[in-house]
């Protein structure tokens, strides 16, 4: 009888270090070949508006209902913070800082990437296991820019409208809830909040979104372009997509964070 092979550590960390080496050396080709597929032509602009449509549309109310409640937390949250020293007037400004630069393009993200990012992993890969995408390289299209760089097109489109969205919404639930129900005074409320947010606060969050949709559109657009093994594996690919996505938006909003941080201050 042959000897059962032992399970040996390091061995077992090589093989997870190159896999991972080699799945992001092919994430890296894929969205190569995505971003240059947007600006190459033929240029599929129908394709591209129905994305956006899916994207940004379809991810309204989704993100107006959690831009809302958000606001309204933080405001009760600010209030019992603020409250504890006599400075219930910086509830505005520093909830609404907190919506333009980290919560409005994060939350936005994350929730549509629980909807967006599944739901292209899930599309590709039923078209991949199904052998759509073998049926389009056979009647020479590019599947890549026929599928994934619409996709990422349109949501490097369209989260930054669904950031202002959600900053808008967030905002409103922040003074309505501090005004009307905290009973924040209304002129030092809005006061502070006019001081301190500066219009580059906005911009800087949407330029965050911006990166934050590309990710999770080229995340889940190459999950769901490599996914094999029939319905199960459409099954986990969709799952691997929504969870490295949603960990890159974390990882990626930190060093966007350490660029824009110190034009903050020196705006300051």
């Amino acid at each position: 009888m042959s000897a059962v092979k032992r399970w040996n550590p390091v061995e077992a960390l090589g093989a997870w270090v190159l896999e991972s080496v080699e799945d992001f050396g092919g994430y890296v080709r894929f969205t190569t070949a995505a971003v240059v597929g947007i600006v190459k032509p033929p240029y599929r602009l129908r394709l591209l508006f129905k994305q956006m449509e899916f994207v940004g549309n379809q991810s309204l109310s989704i993100v107006m209902i959690t831009g809302a409640f958000t606001g309204m937390v933080f405001a009760v949250q600010s209030d019992f913070a603020f409250g504890k020293f006599g400075a219930r007037g910086l509830i505005g400004s520093t909830v609404v800082l907190a919506l333009c630069r980290e919560l409005g393009p994060v939350l936005t993200s994350l929730m549509v990437n629980g909807r967006v990012g599944s739901a292209f992993a899930a599309e590709l890969g039923t078209m991949r296991v199904t052998e759509q995408i073998d049926a389009l390289e056979s009647m020479a299209i590019d599947p890549i820019q026929y599928l994934a760089a619409p996709r990422i097109g349109a949501a490097l489109l369209m989260m930054p409208i669904l950031c202002a969205v959600f900053d808008l919404v967030g905002t409103v639930g922040v003074s309505y809830v501090a005004t009307q129900v905290l009973g924040v005074n209304p002129g030092p409320f809005y006061n502070r909040m006019e001081w301190f947010v500066d219009p580059d606060d906005i911009w800087g969050g949407m330029l965050k979104s911006a990166f934050f949709g590309f990710v999770l559109a080229s995340v889940g657009c190459y999950r769901g372009y490599n996914a094999r093994g029939g319905a199960e594996g459409v099954g986990q690919a969709t799952t691997r997509a929504v969870v490295a996505s949603g960990v890159a938006i974390l990882v990626v909003d930190y060093f966007i964070t350490l660029i824009l941080a110190p034009m903050s201050v020196n705006r300051v």
